[in-house]
């Protein structure tokens, strides 16, 4: 056949029409078209040519097999090609059109120049030589045909003979396999460079020209594979017709797949991804036409320090996904292709290269061609990235390069729940269920988040798994990232670079997330993640690691991070005040316990049962306040009494956790961060609190800090349980002055100063224990000064402050005034309970001089002088200043004299309106009162009066019982 092959009259030579007719001649019965062409034309080898595959008869299919090879290996003898294209071969200098010029192999060489020509005509806006219409006709057919069998495009076969014997030596001919097996040997290192280099180096050479061109047709044209017309028939008819040039068909297909618009069967899809695993567009984007024409703007200035058909391309365009340098044409194209790639990791070039020993060593595969039903595509890169995360002490993990890789493609994942198939497939009836309305970017995997509960078994598995992955390494989180990248550069730069993430760099976010350099969409994002946390213990990877054995062992069964957290505080908690000798919860977990317990106080939906509890009061008075910066959970703080009762205990419950470790007090420490580091360096974080309190009234002290300050002493003076250090100093002296008290009081509500205020009635009775009266003698102090600090005083008091005492009660500085103006007014005040709180207040100002700062603030310098060596307390000093008001020879300062004729006036009064109400409290009286020496003389006088007038009685009543007895 060979020495004849030279002859251009081949097909046309009667001899072998002939011998066709008599080899094929049941065939030629059954196929129409062939019995219907003219005799001695040579048309009917040519029909046998291009009906080959149905030819059943073994000697005709062995003829026409024979004849295709010899067809193929010069385009003269393909019947009608010559007349069609002579023209054409001309005009693009693509050979000899005159027999024996040529060697008859290199004549495949022909066909190919004319395929270049035409795909060159394609890619040129404006081609300078267009190929004939009738050409292009004539070349399609032919690569229509030769596309089933690696013989019979002899370029190809020529440029990968030796290959095709060394890796497909046993692999049949026919429907693409040889084609595919060196497709997938590509990666071989023994494959020569004319096969191998044409995916992985841009080196020339005519095996990468040849596989380059026939993938990039087999992409651009869906005719060129059967596959695709058999199986997506219906879907191109509906969906995708009349977009035929440029490869707009497949990606239009791949857009159906996607689940874009309409659905697609499962042989398209199947055969679909069969086209993409063999044209591989993953190792070189030149590859796929549509991505090409539609991307080269964003190559050309996101991508530009890549070489030109590098793999890395294709990576590049995805981390530029949803950025101002991506145009949306590219975005849809480059998501149809990655929606493939995805799919089978084999597909990603960079990934097969760099992991190749990884999945040999620790999935075993030796190579990724060696899927099955027990080892599908996806499987050999799930197991990678459960490696990819392991710490040392967990064992086998992964090569640097690998495990960057594995990092790159989890961070494009992410960019869209469709590229995640596990998810997709799983979570398809969830998303369509409650994540319909999310249409912005990467809104599907954070509504499936939202709704983790909700969501079916499998899904929430998956789902799951992602957050728990995320939590470890959250830069897969790539659209947070890009949001948080001015904060990361500011301050987390350090951990942001580390190669083991370790939930680090989210902590790092999280305790900056109220920076002036964040933006509102990176807080929204970190927020959002930290809600999604605390619905499983699992997604905080820090705390997960660090209390693994812990909660095993103290919480088991309890899967809520809140949950836990309460749990493990609560035995810190019980272990410290019982002072256990060892703590249950190991050290390295009670660090990061402290801080999850300090992350879930700065927003009130990081505390879920708070959050149920006060959802329509924020509703109602806090609905215009930002969650952030504990915000709401202040507001509704200030407006405690107008709170429904459920809410209302929560809060008063959250304010007693605060008052004991005032750590967890997040807008105190917000507010007092720079006052603590002065003041308070060394404190530990339970006496935080009272540390501030003592420095107070600093000259440095920052008024706002200040304002932090009060308020929480006003909030602690509602109720004794609100401070912890009062409460163990006076745990004696509460049940024995207060008892009647503590019988009314609710466990979860205020007790409104009630207990304070009896104990400060009994410190000016002067019967209170040490410690007791040191803890009440501060609290008067401070309530002298500040009349908000006395909460009885202002609930009872109320209209007499805003009317006789406005001004006093507008100041910026209470100092005091408002209580003097109340005392000053005391006639005028109509109120017996009013009255009653001003006469207390009069009461235990005699009891000691520091708890009237107006008077001590008047007689400073004469208690210096006159009463230098008497204690405070007491009242001791007071009675020393009475003392020296008497003594004509002492001259007391104008003011302070005043002020003490003022006070002994008031007593006076108070004697008269409150009497006592018992025999101490009139010991109290006198023992207290300025005129006291006079009152003991009278008192002493009327005892010896009655004492004499019981003498005499006696006698008398002696006489006269005596006198009846001696009748």
């Amino acid at each position: 056949f060979f020495s004849e092959a030279k002859y251009l009259n081949l097909t046309t030579d009667p001899k072998f029409e002939s011998v066709a007719r008599e080899v094929c001649k049941s065939t030629i019965a059954e196929i129409k078209e062939c019995a219907d062409e003219p005799v001695g034309k040579g048309f009917l080898v040519s029909c046998l040519v291009d009906h080959r595959g149905n030819i059943t008869e073994y000697q005709c299919h062995q003829y026409i097999t024979k004849m295709t090879a010899i067809i193929f290996s010069d385009y003269r003898l393909i019947c009608g090609f010559m007349d069609d294209c002579k023209a054409d071969i001309n005009l693009l200098k693509c050979g000899s059109i005159r027999p024996g010029e040529k060697d008859a192999h290199s004549q495949g060489e022909v066909v190919a120049c004319l395929e270049k020509g035409l795909v060159k005509e394609a890619e040129e806006t404006d081609p300078r030589i267009q190929v004939s219409d009738q050409c292009k006709k004539a070349i399609l057919r032919v690569a229509e045909l030769s596309s089933d069998d690696f013989h019979l495009d002899r370029h190809l076969y020529f440029a990968c003979r030796d290959d095709r014997e060394r890796f497909c030596e046993n692999t049949q001919a026919g429907e693409g396999r040889v084609y595919k097996c060196l497709f997938n040997h590509k990666f071989e290192e023994s494959m020569s460079e004319k096969v191998g280099i044409c995916f992985s180096r841009q080196v020339s050479s005519e095996c990468q020209g040849e596989m380059l061109d026939y993938r990039r047709m087999l992409m651009e044209d869906f005719s060129l594979s059967p596959e695709i017309i058999l199986s997506c028939r219906g879907e191109i008819e509906h969906h995708c017709s009349g977009l035929h040039r440029k490869g707009r068909t497949l990606h239009c297909l791949m857009k159906v797949v996607r689940g874009e618009k309409g659905n697609v069967g499962l042989n398209c899809q199947q055969a679909l991804q069969t086209l993409i695993q063999e044209t591989d567009p993953g190792a070189d984007y030149r590859i796929d036409r549509a991505l090409n024409e539609a991307c080269e703007s964003v190559i050309q200035t996101a991508c530009k320090h890549i070489r030109s058909g590098d793999p890395m391309i294709l990576s590049c365009l995805m981390e530029h996904l949803y950025t101002e340098k991506m145009v949306e044409d590219c975005e849809h194209r480059l998501l149809e292709l990655q929606y493939f790639i995805s799919r089978d990791w084999k597909l990603d070039t960079v990934l097969y290269r760099k992991c190749q020993g990884d999945a040999s060593r620790l999935c075993h595969t030796h190579g990724w061609n060696e899927t099955s039903e027990l080892m599908p595509p996806g499987a050999v890169f799930s197991c990678l990235y459960r490696h990819a995360y392991r710490t040392e002490e967990q064992g086998r993990r992964l090569s640097r390069e690998c495990r960057a890789e594995v990092q790159r493609i989890l961070h494009q994942r992410a960019m869209d729940v469709k590229l995640d198939p596990a998810l997709q497939d799983k979570c398809m009836i969830d998303l369509g269920k409650w994540c319909s309305e999310k249409t912005e970017t990467g809104q599907e995997l954070e509504c499936l988040q939202d709704h983790l509960d909700d969501l079916v078994s499998e899904c929430r598995d998956i789902v799951g798994n992602l957050t728990e992955l995320e939590s470890e390494d959250i830069q897969i989180e790539a659209l947070l990232m890009r949001a948080c990248e001015p904060i990361i550069q500011t301050f987390c730069h350090e951990v942001a670079d580390n190669q083991i993430d370790s939930g680090d760099l989210m902590e790092c976010l999280i305790q900056n997330k109220h920076q002036k350099e964040m933006n509102e969409k990176c807080a929204i994002g970190v927020t959002h993640f930290q809600l999604v946390q605390m619905k499983d213990f699992r997604f905080s990877y820090k705390f997960k690691m660090a209390c693994k054995e812990d909660v095993l062992k103290l919480c088991p069964n309890i899967k809520k991070k809140v949950d836990v957290v309460i749990c493990l505080s609560t035995t810190v908690r019980n272990d410290t005040l019982q002072d256990a000798k060892e703590h249950r919860v190991s050290l390295k977990c009670r660090k990061q316990l402290r801080v999850e317990e300090l992350e879930m106080t700065e927003d009130i939906r990081l505390e879920p049962e708070l959050y149920e509890a006060c959802k329509s009061d924020i509703k109602n008075y806090c609905q215009n306040v930002p969650y952030g910066n504990a915000q709401i959970i202040e507001c509704l703080k200030e407006i405690k009494k107008q709170l429904s009762t459920r809410c209302h205990q929560k809060v008063f419950k959250l304010q007693e956790t605060e008052m004991m470790d005032p750590e967890l007090d997040y807008t105190l420490m917000r507010v007092c961060k720079q006052m603590i580091k002065r003041f308070c360096p060394e404190a530990d974080s339970k006496n935080m609190l009272q540390c501030l309190k003592q420095n107070k009234n600093s000259e440095v002290m920052d008024p706002k800090c200040k304002q932090m300050i009060t308020k929480r002493q006003i909030t602690q003076n509602t109720d004794y349980r609100l401070n912890p250090v009062l409460r163990k100093a006076c745990k004696a002296d509460i049940p024995k002055f207060c008892q009647n008290i503590l019988n009314r009081a609710k466990d979860d509500t205020e007790l409104e100063g009630q207990v304070i205020s009896c104990l400060k009635l009994k410190y000016a009775d002067q019967r209170l224990s040490p410690d007791c009266e040191d803890q009440i003698r501060v609290i008067i102090q401070e309530s002298a000064l500040d009349y908000r600090l006395d909460p009885q005083l202002q609930m009872h008091c109320s209209e007499e402050i805003s009317s006789l005492c406005a001004e006093e009660a507008a100041a910026q500085e209470q100092t005091g005034q408002v209580e003097e103006c109340l005392k000053v007014n005391l006639l005028k005040i109509k109120t017996e309970m009013c009255k009653k709180e001003v006469l207390n207040m009069l009461k235990e100002s005699k009891a000691d001089i520091f708890v009237d700062p107006v008077l001590h603030t008047a007689c400073a310098l004469d208690i210096k002088h006159h009463c230098a060596a008497i204690p405070p307390g007491r009242g001791r000093q007071m009675s020393c200043l009475m003392e020296a008001l008497e003594d004509k020879r002492v001259r007391l300062q104008p003011e302070c004299k005043k002020r003490l004729n003022d006070r002994i006036e008031m007593w006076s009064y108070a004697a008269k309106v409150a009497p006592a109400e018992g025999f101490s409290d009139l010991a109290m009286q006198v023992m207290t009162s300025p005129s006291k020496n006079y009152i003991l003389s009278v008192i002493t006088v009327g005892i010896c009066v009655l004492f004499l007038i019981g003498l005499m009685c006696g006698r008398i009543t002696k006489r006269v019982t005596r006198e009846l007895k001696d009748r």
